[in-house]
């Protein structure tokens, strides 16, 4: 059973965490496929790439890695005082970087009025 990452995740206790993903029935992530013939090497580059990116829009460092053929390993140090340190408009422009944001949201980063109950809903979405 799947646990809530805040429940998963204590800062207080280390913030180094070993995470791992995997392919499921018999899926390649890298390497050469010898039943299809078929070569995914090209995935490793993508990966290594993918990774990079993460680790400069969150506050994490990437203490370790290895990409297997069905799956990868990283080792992860939260940086937690980095993390902090971020206003709420360094935290929407970080998101933004990978998602597409919030009507509600996109009206703060424009400098538009909003209501109070708006702007607690922005620092609920942000916090």
């Amino acid at each position: 059973m799947t646990r809530a990452r805040k429940a998963l995740i204590d800062l207080s206790s280390t913030s180094y965490y070993h995470l791992i993903a995997r392919c499921v029935r018999r899926a390649f992530l890298c390497g050469e496929d010898e039943y299809t013939g078929k070569n995914f090497d090209h995935r490793r580059t993508w990966l290594t790439e993918r990774v990079k990116l993460l680790s400069s829009v969150f506050a994490i460092e990437i203490a370790a890695y290895a990409i297997m053929s069905n799956h990868y390993h990283l080792v992860v140090k939260v940086n937690r005082q980095q993390a902090l340190s971020w206003s709420d408009n360094e935290v929407i422009s970080r998101w933004y970087k990978l998602y597409k944001g919030s009507p509600i949201v996109d009206k703060q980063r424009n400098a538009d009025t909003l209501s109070e109950a708006k702007q607690l809903l922005v620092s609920e979405l942000v916090g």
